[in-house]
């Protein structure tokens, strides 16, 4: 990369020397130059970043955030299926109970 980099400064700096580009032009350039060399060193650092939290088993923000909607729709369910259980269970509780007198009048006599 440092090559790269001299031999692009060399490059103007002759094409400067020459009359070939004027220093607006050839600062540009340059500018143009280091925002993409920029992008691909943030491209690199960030792909390796994410290979190696994938290695150590860290989970990501978003993993992390679909996790926790994913609780919350689950304890939704269990609430809605609980207050429908205890309105069939009250029902159930009474039956059991009649049940239970009936045979043990049964077994009284």
């Amino acid at each position: 990369m440092s090559q790269d980099l001299f031999s692009s400064l060399k490059n103007y700096a002759n094409k400067l020397s020459n009359g070939e580009k004027t220093p607006a032009e050839v600062a540009a350039a340059l500018n143009i130059w280091l925002k993409e060399s920029g992008d691909s060193i943030k491209e690199r650092i960030e792909s390796e970043v994410s290979q190696s939290v994938a290695k150590m088993g860290f989970a990501k923000k978003d993993d992390l955030t679909n996790l926790l909607k994913r609780i919350e729709e689950l304890e939704k369910q269990v609430k809605l299926t609980t207050v429908k259980t205890k309105g069939n269970s009250v029902n159930a509780t009474s039956k059991k109970k009649k049940v239970a007198k009936k045979s043990a009048k049964r077994v009284v006599k």
